[in-house]
């Protein structure tokens, strides 16, 4: 805990099946029902059994936005955790484990070592995973908490498995809470109670609630992490929302699917990771040239190939650009949090309507898998919806032409089907009629005509992109890019590095297609000196910026070891970059999972 307020970090490490995810979830629900803000994120490998599992929880009474520097409680299921992670635990944290079967190692002063002693508290229990509930018991002991909190979400966690069951937890976790209330000291400071409840969700749940929000009847894809928790609550909710959902055979039928659905005029939208997208993209440049609205999600993994597909990156960003061949139109939006996924996708179906083009979203397993305390105040399941120049009264003749070009290059829709309305669509280039270029002549002046009208249209909605502003003095020691995911985790870093003397704005870009290159010119040429910060290794964001802006900048900041940043990982790297120590900062990271 920190000096400013309640600020506190646990812990809870193990291997795949040994029910990490059922603590986490129960301590996740006492928390945001306590009007607490919370960050959990939870490093993870791609295996059933074994391996390690790290989850990471942020708790404090104010806005938080990365899972910290440090860990003040860390709960230990396997002596592997006790071994990879004692050596970070520093004064006054607590590591809780079972004495029965965990060895504790040698900690630094001021370390407490909290042994329990599971099969005394549990009549010799032979169900693996009771320590997990003993744990919480201990837990709720040393936050201070009477057990009627933690005995209500264990009730209902257990309640669908049957009494017993329930009588069973309940008994091992009270067990558990009774031993820690003689043994171990409690925290200074008890866990507070907030104002006011919130609600806690993952990021693919944002994204998928957002289109939900934006009126999506559509969805399908192909289970590929770290996007298929879009697909699971879009499967759970579907009756509920009137949504269609398929699980596709492949992510190619995936697309093709999509954007048959958005031809119909269907708001549809499909997700995915870097490998599936890659099978996207000819489909993707087909709705461009079709002009059909969809939108597509890519919830970044580190790659390339398989990759590390439970492991952090921002990689995709020159893939996403380079999608399919040819020059065409595309929107790409990179939310910064799952508050800010949830309203990026219906703003991204306004703009895709009108535009009639393709849209990407691209977030990665920071985002999409992290899991975040809202206020149910914030969120907003009725957003404005702009449909564009679609048509939907039946015409009198024959005379429709679907890509008519027009001043704004924005040709009126008329939906299949539609009476007095007939059109061809096709994935060749085309006159305004829709009839194929190649098969009359392959005329160069029409060509050039249909090639500027999508442009121009694209350019006539992208002005209602929101451009980006610099948050802090332009005045500032140094200004801090970045773009996507590590908005928060920068964000955290200015305020340490201002507790250091070190004044630190912040330049963050979400619109990645269309880049606002003159606000941004704007804003760095009057910066004293500038640090990129993105999470991959060649600086792929930096590359596009100077090629679009030709602006240069002082020092950089990677990460791609396939976790996130820390706080203090930007703040040793601005302190090193103004020091003339280096200007390209690789951080290490120090709690190895």
């Amino acid at each position: 805990m920190s000096g400013d307020g309640f600020d506190l970090a646990l812990s809870i490490g193990g291997a795949a099946g040994q029910g990490i995810a059922t603590p986490g979830n129960i301590l996740a629900r006492i928390v945001v029902g306590r009007g607490l803000h919370l960050y959990a994120y939870n490093a993870y490998q791609s295996i059933i059994r074994g391996g390690h599992i790290f989850l990471t929880m942020r708790v404090s009474d104010r806005p938080i936005y990365t899972h910290g520097d440090r860990i003040d409680l860390l709960v230990c299921l396997n002596q592997d955790t006790m071994d990879r992670h004692l050596g970070v635990m520093g004064a006054g944290s607590r590591v809780i484990f079972n004495s029965d079967t965990i060895t504790a190692g040698d900690a630094a002063d001021g370390v407490h070592l909290c042994p329990v002693p599971v099969r005394d508290l549990t009549d010799n229990n032979r169900n693996k995973l009771v320590q997990n509930t003993v744990a919480l018991g201990v837990l709720a002991s040393v936050l201070g908490l009477d057990f009627a909190v933690l005995e209500q979400p264990l009730t209902r966690q257990f309640r669908r498995k049957g009494q017993q069951l329930v009588h069973e937890n309940v008994g091992a976790a009270k067990n558990g809470f009774e031993h820690a209330q003689t043994a171990f000291e409690p925290l200074a400071e008890a866990i507070p109670q907030g104002p006011k409840p919130f609600a806690v969700w993952a990021g693919n749940e944002a994204l998928a609630m957002g289109a939900a929000a934006a009126g999506v009847k559509f969805y399908c894809a192909y289970p590929m992490s770290p996007a298929t928790g879009v697909l699971h609550w879009m499967a759970k909710n579907a009756a509920e929302t009137g949504i269609m959902v398929r699980q596709v055979e492949d992510e190619i039928a995936v697309a093709n699917m999509t954007i048959g659905a958005a031809h119909m005029g269907c708001r549809a939208m499909c997700a995915t990771s870097g490998g599936g997208f890659a099978l996207m993209t000819e489909a993707l440049g087909s709705a461009a040239m079709m002009e059909i609205p969809a939108v597509f999600i890519n919830v970044q993994r580190a790659g390339p190939s398989t990759g590390m597909p439970t492991k952090t990156e921002q990689g995709d960003l020159w893939q996403m650009l380079g999608a399919s061949q040819g020059d065409f139109e595309r929107f790409i939006v990179a939310p910064r949090n799952a508050l800010d996924a949830f309203n990026t996708v219906p703003e991204l179906f306004n703009l895709c309507d009108q535009g009639q083009c393709p849209g990407i979203i691209l977030s990665d397993v920071l985002i999409s898998e992290g899991t975040f305390s809202v206020d149910p105040d914030d969120i907003n399941m009725h957003p404005t919806i702009e449909r564009g120049e679609l048509i939907t009264e039946p015409a009198s003749d024959n005379g429709y032409q679907r890509f008519v070009d027009t001043e704004s290059g924005i040709s009126p829709r008329a939906l299949p089907g539609l009476e007095g309305y007939i059109h061809v669509v096709a994935t060749d280039e085309h006159d305004e009629d829709g009839g194929l270029l190649s098969d009359e002549f392959t005329n160069p002046h029409k060509r050039r005509k249909m090639v500027e009208k999508r442009a121009r249209k694209f350019t006539t909605v992208a002005q209602q992109t929101t451009p980006p502003a610099l948050d802090g003095s332009a005045d500032a020691d140094v200004t801090l890019i970045g773009f996507g995911s590590t908005h928060g985790v920068i964000l955290e870093a200015r305020e340490l590095l201002q507790r250091e003397g070190i004044t630190a704005s912040q330049l963050h870009i979400k619109w990645i297609i269309p880049l606002h290159s003159e606000a941004i010119i704007e804003i760095l040429s009057q910066s004293k000196r500038t640090i990129i910060v993105e999470n991959n290794y060649s600086g792929q964001f930096y590359r596009y910026l100077r090629s679009e802006t030709g602006l240069d900048v002082h020092g950089h900041i990677r990460k791609y070891d396939g976790e996130p940043f820390m706080p203090h990982h930007i703040v040793d790297g601005v302190r090193k970059i103004m020091e003339g120590q280096t200007d390209r900062y690789v951080p290490v990271h120090e709690l190895t999972v």
